[in-house]
């Protein structure tokens, strides 16, 4: 029993990556170097690899070659990123697992502040983007973002906050009864409602590689948070048609009355039905697609398809070829 209380903590460190080879090395480096100024604590580095096209899987292979704390599970295919963090948290083994992206515009080194929150009893701790080197454009669209989809969420979303956070292991264990095949982990996590605190930083430029979000992933991803995150869309629409069918009631008879008041001289109408007709279908293709968003969502959650399959995993350096199917509700391995 004593041992056992002298037993250092755990901390993954979850990393998703996707074609980014030229980043394996430094990225390395800097979590080993702050791994090492945290002698309290014990550390594992998790990979999650969305079937890169590059040679990300051998540099992180050779990695594991040489640290046996590096863990490394490959996907068969691009799984989506949403899909590879969770997956990653619910394989990590840790009593707390910390989200890091291998561009390292999240600094390593803050993952010590995350800690000594989490010590203090926090469940959840999550940076908070006090600025990033972007286009002023892009930077004010994402905090608008943040802002609309906290406004119409049931939960409180914390604001300019990604996916760079630290998450108590029984968070793990309630994020491992979800059965959603389109998380939004963001949401997920702060529906859960347990105590957490946010850490404001400078988010730092990609030193290597590119992006793998470009303008369809970030909406799809925006997409995905307003749908995951709320039902208001749904009766936004059904307010907006109510509204819409009683203007077009209350139009109608006007334009009767005007037309009997003056059907001698009243022009023949053709431009107002055409810019009726326009606006009609145009407010119907946006309702349908509103809808077929969420329809979406339900269908992927109840055809069968796995959530993600694991290819092959590299664990205290030694490789071996899996080929699984892992759903959301398995244990850790």
């Amino acid at each position: 029993m004593e041992a056992q209380g002298k037993r250092r903590k755990l901390i993954t460190i979850s990393v998703p990556v996707y074609n980014e080879e030229d980043n394996i090395a430094s990225l390395m480096n800097r979590l080993r170097a702050f791994s090492a100024t945290q002698p309290d604590y014990d550390f594992e580095f998790l990979f999650t690899d969305n079937a890169s096209e590059d040679a990300t899987y051998e540099r992180l292979a050779e990695e594991a070659k040489s640290d046996p704390r590096v863990r490394v599970v490959r996907f068969s295919r691009n799984f989506g990123y949403q899909r590879s963090i969770l997956t990653n948290f619910l394989l990590a083994r840790g009593d707390a697992a910390v989200q890091v992206d291998a561009d390292l515009q999240d600094p390593p080194e803050m993952i010590a502040q995350f800690i000594q929150y989490w010590e203090q009893g926090y469940k959840v701790v999550y940076g908070v983007r006090r600025r990033r080197d972007e286009a002023r454009l892009m930077e004010a669209c994402r905090k608008l973002y943040y802002r609309f989809i906290r406004s119409i969420s049931e939960v409180n979303l914390p604001k300019d906050a990604g996916d760079f956070r630290l998450i108590d292991r029984s968070i793990i264990e309630h994020l491992r009864t979800i059965q959603d095949k389109n998380p939004y982990l963001r949401g997920l996590i702060a529906a859960l409602g347990h105590r957490q605190i946010g850490i404001e930083y400078d988010r730092a430029q990609r030193t290597a590689g590119s992006t793998k979000f470009n303008f369809l992933r970030l909406m799809r991803l925006g997409i995905d948070g307003v749908v995951s995150q709320s039902t208001a869309p749904l009766h936004y629409i059904t307010f907006f048609g109510f509204a819409l069918c009683a203007l077009s009631g209350v139009v109608s008879i006007g334009y009767i009355i005007y037309w009997a008041a003056n059907w001698k001289t009243i022009a023949a109408g053709f431009t107002t039905m055409v810019l009726l007709q326009l606006v009609t279908i145009g407010l119907n293709a946006a309702f349908l697609g509103v809808l077929g968003e969420y329809l979406a969502r339900v269908t992927e959650n109840v055809r069968g398809h796995p959530f993600v399959v694991i290819e092959r995993t590299i664990n205290d350096g030694v490789e071996n070829m899996r080929n699984k199917v892992f759903e959301i509700g398995e244990a850790r391995e």
